[in-house]
């Protein structure tokens, strides 16, 4: 979007900052105008609201205003407003980032690790206030919820007053508009401490050790066990559903003790839409962690999935202290705040200063958090995008720099405390890309869990598609090196290399230090900062940089699109003569890598039986963490690589695919390599989880394809992984409760030409205007969507309806989702991520418009893998499991109805069978399409409101 005013916009932000500092002065002087501890003094500005026709204003005067778009985004630069995300609202305003008086942070301040959706409503919503949909009394809103976050303040008790106090100054001379009004509201701080109110550490309680866990029993849970555990979570007063508690039976026979080694007992169930699943294999799984004294591990894909799973425990775990002893969370360490790179952020010192904001509101956060959790857990989604996601992220430990008891925060760490507690739970909630990578790097580890259910198992094949694949890049050898010699810029935080991680435990080892020197100089023959622009301009510093010229070289002269903005690929098939030889070049190179690396991890297991009686376990738990991650790089890592580059000149093996690509994002160039894929990445998936397992359920309202008649479950196999085993997994179907034929309808339009994208918007913005909102657009392109959205957001505006959209506003796909679903006039565009495992139940969501079939991309991977799975049946099959698992988004709950609309008239018969049997597929002209959906959907809605009424009377 074009921006306006930045030159004013800067000024203005500079001049705010100065006005700001003679404030916190004044207050901080010795004089009777030091304000008094518990006042509320609201700041001096404007509320603004953004309305589908301008914008609406309340001033400090208490007097209504109402202006255009245009006049809205010059006025909010002359004077800071009040408001809600005002990222977002410069979005929506066509302007850059401006100074705001934004509600959002007083309410992370105030609430720390307290849920709130980004929008008027929501703040309204989480504060207990009045809920409006008009723009004008919303300004009236936001005005009372600054003054009832500021009363609470008031009430804060002597040692969070003062925890407050300090954290508002320090953040507040960094030039925080809400620090005068929150320190009038808590107080002036009592002294300054170094860290200026920021170490939130100090508060934190230590995890506890314990001995050692004994042996799990392996007792068995009966089909009778499972489904009395389940009525009990369900309660006395709940509905029968008998599939739910056949669900829960059959779940119980993948909780008996497995009769020979690889070969455990699979159960694969598919469950349609409102079965009941997660309360059914929950029961199972309880029962079996009681009786024998080992964690089940129920894995997802998405982290909605993780947050809904861990909501159902509560009517396992009455109690919310035996709750967080037996249930827990667990997601890879790059999504919990890092302790040590928090304080060594804070160590900027003036530097920092323009820091200080976010880490003040992190502080906050870190007194407050469950788990430390920072992507999907209790911290706010949209305060990463507010805030800068990069300059958030950061803080967590990305890169596996870990230093283990070596950290000052070592028994505070948020990610000890977790893996501390998934060894003494009986749930552990995880994810499909952590049991993975887990089962792949660590196979000989006694704590990882022999029982698990896989919830989306219709992901599974994606997610070890992710897991298990090779990449030789500039971006994953650059990561290579950072891991391994630290940074090269200097900078002491967050890129400590192997030296500073682990050189005092080789201590004087000569042959450890030899092999640690050795390891450094070879890690630095990868790619450094800049790799990429040396790439382009032929100057390459390394064997590494080198290959990937002559990789770009060949990339751009054969792919069919050299200039698109896309991602480019093509086979490596006839290589260059210079390429090979460039290969043979990096391989001795990471061959001089890989020799000291498995050196030093040899010489550190030894230290662990030398020294047995000297180490205590914190240093022997250093050492086998660094022994992994030592392990992880070399097998994960630098073996794989070298095997590309010795076949690179030779037919690819076997059962693989390797192709040459450039990845681009919007036309600029991020990364590029020579790539691998398994044909079946189910197969090691296979091999490192399902046989080391004793049992485990796959589960999933999209297991199988129905076109495929008798043989349905042969997709379930292939998509899973159980096709590999020994035994043959036990396959229950169980339909959905739901009458699809009565709750939904299925339109394909046939008069709207897919490829044109005027039509194609122009059909969206009436369906969702006859559907009065309530609707998920779903897009097989970003392009696409960006399109729709840039020709509907002013005509819904104007009607008065919310339209989101991901790619488009300053918030991510979870919070999109979550203002979705509590809105339930609103209106969402997206992509896959909105697609798959959304849960919007109610009529938030009754109106699914699909803007064309969504075929599989046709790359090179997925070439190799429709040869081997079936040509073009391989094609159908993916295009029907997606409209399936698109289709099943409509009907949640009992009361529930929906439209499912395709724009693509070329939906061919054979695909239908995505839908239920019983459903019709209506193919007509826009017009009656649109008629058709209001129809039904006032109808449906008419059906409730009587319902309603009766159960009243």
């Amino acid at each position: 979007m074009k921006a306006r005013n930045v030159g004013a916009q800067m000024g203005a932000v500079n001049d705010r900052k100065a006005i700001l500092r003679v404030q916190l002065e004044k207050m901080t002087e010795k004089s009777d105008n030091n304000p008094t501890q518990g006042e509320i003094k609201l700041p001096d500005a404007p509320v603004l609201v953004l309305g589908g026709d301008g914008g609406y204003w309340l001033t400090p005067d208490g007097e209504m205003a109402k202006t255009s778009i245009d006049e809205a985004a010059a006025r909010v630069v002359d004077r800071p407003p009040l408001l809600v995300h005002r990222l977002n609202v410069a979005r929506r305003l066509g302007i850059n980032p401006f100074s705001a008086f934004d509600l959002l942070e007083l309410y992370a301040f105030a609430f720390p690790a307290q849920h709130c959706l980004p929008t008027v409503r929501g703040i309204a919503r989480s504060l207990g206030l009045e809920l409006t949909a008009d723009p004008e009394q919303q300004t009236l809103v936001l005005f009372e919820a600054a003054n009832s976050i500021l009363n609470y303040l008031t009430g804060l008790n002597e040692n969070k007053r003062k925890e407050a106090s300090a954290i508002a100054m320090t953040m507040g001379q960094a030039g925080w508009n809400w620090a005068p009004a929150v320190l009038a509201a808590v107080g002036l701080p009592e002294n300054r401490e170094r860290f200026g109110g920021l170490d939130a550490w100090r508060t934190l309680a230590e995890w506890a050790d314990y001995a050692p866990e004994p042996p799990p029993d392996d007792i068995a849970v009966s089909e009778i066990e499972a489904r009395e555990r389940l009525k009990e979570m369900l309660g006395n007063n709940s509905e029968a559903r008998p599939q739910q508690a056949d669900f829960s039976a059959l779940s119980s026979h993948a909780f008996v003790p497995r009769d020979q080694a690889d070969a455990p007992t699979l159960v694969l169930a598919e469950a349609g839409t409102g079965t009941g699943k997660t309360l059914g294999y929950i029961a199972p799984a309880s029962l079996w962690a009681e009786k024998n004294g080992a964690a089940v591990w129920i894995s997802t894909y998405t982290k909605n999935l993780q947050r809904q799973i861990d909501d159902e425990l509560n009517r396992l775990y009455h109690d919310p202290t035996d709750k967080a002893e037996k249930a827990v969370i667990r997601k890879g360490r790059e999504n919990y705040l890092c302790l040590l790179n928090f304080e060594e952020a804070l160590q900027g010192g003036a530097a920092a200063k323009s820091e200080q904001i976010v880490q003040g509101l992190v502080a906050r956060w870190i007194s407050a958090t469950r788990d430390g959790d920072m992507v999907g857990g209790d911290f706010p989604s949209w305060l990463l995008e507010l805030e800068g996601r990069s300059r958030i992220t950061r803080l967590a430990d990305r890169r596996g720099e870990c230093i283990y008891s070596a950290c000052p925060h070592y028994r505070k760490c948020f990610i000890e405390k977790s893996s501390r507690k998934a060894r003494k739970a009986d749930i552990v909630i995880a994810n499909h890309a952590l049991v993975m990578i887990n089962g792949a790097t660590r196979p000989d580890d006694p704590y990882l869990p022999k029982r698990y259910v896989f919830d989306e198992g219709h992901h599974l094949f994606d997610a070890a598609d992710s897991a298990f694949a090779a990449h030789l890049t500039g971006q994953e050898t650059a990561e290579l090196r950072r891991w391994i010699a630290g940074s090269d810029t200097g900078r002491k935080s967050r890129m400590r290399g192997l030296e500073n991680r682990i050189g005092d435990l080789i201590g004087d080892d000569e042959k450890g230090i030899e092999a640690l020197q050795k390891a450094m100089r070879a890690a630095r023959r990868l790619p450094t900062d800049g790799w990429l622009t040396r790439v382009r301009d032929g100057a390459p510093n390394g064997p590494m940089e080198e290959l990937l010229i002559f990789i770009r070289s060949q990339v751009l002269a054969r792919c069919r699109q050299p200039d698109s903005p896309y991602s480019i690929e093509c086979t490596i098939n006839d290589i260059l003569p210079e390429l090979s030889e460039a290969a043979e070049k990096l391989d001795k190179a990471l061959a001089g890598l890989a020799g000291p690396m498995t050196a030093l991890g040899k010489i550190l297991l030894n230290h662990l039986d030398t020294e047995a009686e000297d180490l205590d376990s914190a240093t022997r738990h250093r050492i086998e963490a660094a022994v992994q991650g030592i392990t992880r790089r070399v097998s994960m890592n630098i073996a794989p690589w070298r095997a590309m580059l010795k076949e690179i000149g030779n037919p690819t093996p076997d059962g693989f695919v390797d192709w040459f690509a450039i990845e681009r994002i919007g036309g600029r160039e991020l990364d590029l390599g020579y790539y691998r894929s398994y044909i079946d990445p189910t197969l090691p998936f296979a091999e490192t989880i399902l046989k080391k397992a004793h049992g485990a359920v796959i589960t999933s309202a999209t297991l199988r394809d129905n076109h495929d008649g008798e043989e349905s479950w042969q997709s379930a196999d292939m998509r899973t992984g159980a096709h590999h085993m020994i035994l043959p997994p036990k396959r229950y179907h169980f339909a959905s409760p739901f009458d699809f034929a009565e709750q939904t309808r299925v339109i394909v339009v046939t008069d709207v030409r897919r490829d044109h994208m005027k039509e194609v918007s122009a059909a969206y913005r009436e369906l969702f205007l006859a559907s009065g909102g309530g609707a998920l657009g779903l897009f097989t392109a970003i392009w696409r969507l960006r399109a729709v959205h840039e020709n509907i957001k002013g005509p819904l505006a104007a009607a008065g309806y919310d339209l989101y959209a991901q790619h488009q506003d300053a918030l991510d796909t979870s919070t999109l989702v979550d203002i979705f679903r509590e809105e339930e006039n609103s209106i969402l565009l997206g992509t896959d991520a909105v697609r798959d495992g959304v849960d919007v139940p109610g009529r938030s969501l009754r109106l699914l418009v699909f803007d064309r079939l969504p075929w599989p991309r046709p790359d090179i991977k997925h070439k190799a893998r429709k040869k081997a799975f079936g040509g073009s049946k391989y094609d159908d099959k993916l295009t029907r499991l997606k409209l399936k698992q698109a289709f099943g988004r409509l009907l949640r709950r009992e009361n529930d109805f929906g439209v499912f609309v395709m724009l693509d008239s070329m939906l061919p018969s054979r695909l239908a069978s995505a839908f239920p049997p019983e459903v019709e597929i209506h193919r007509l002209g826009l017009k009656d399409a649109i008629a058709l959906t209001r129809n039904f959907i006032s109808e449906k809605e008419q059906g409730l409101k009587k319902i309603s009424l009766d159960n009243r009377d």
